[in-house]
């Protein structure tokens, strides 16, 4: 059983308010990620978000993570050379 939805160009067409030929374009473009079994093609639900943001969801998070530890990374390498310039002072 698949555990993620996946969509027919003809309902990503409806989704989208698009024709079933621009779906098909958009496919045969790289715009809009498809996996094509047999002779029909399934679109990933995630290849939606990822026609919109740029970025599928995984990297999206992964890169508000990245965000979020080089924000800590930063406050960590200032505190290492307050200390290291303090201690060097007493030299």
């Amino acid at each position: 059983m698949l555990n993620y939805a996946v969509y027919t160009p003809e309902q990503v067409a409806e989704m989208l308010q698009l024709s079933k030929n621009t779906v098909y374009e958009l496919i045969n473009r790289g715009e809009i990620v498809a996996k094509k079994i047999g002779r029909v093609y399934r679109v990933p639900k995630q290849s939606l978000a990822f026609m919109f943001t740029g970025m599928d969801e995984d990297i999206l998070g992964a890169q508000k993570e990245d965000e979020e530890n080089l924000a800590r990374v930063d406050k960590v390498i200032k505190s290492t050379r307050r200390r290291i310039w303090e201690k060097s002072k007493s030299f």
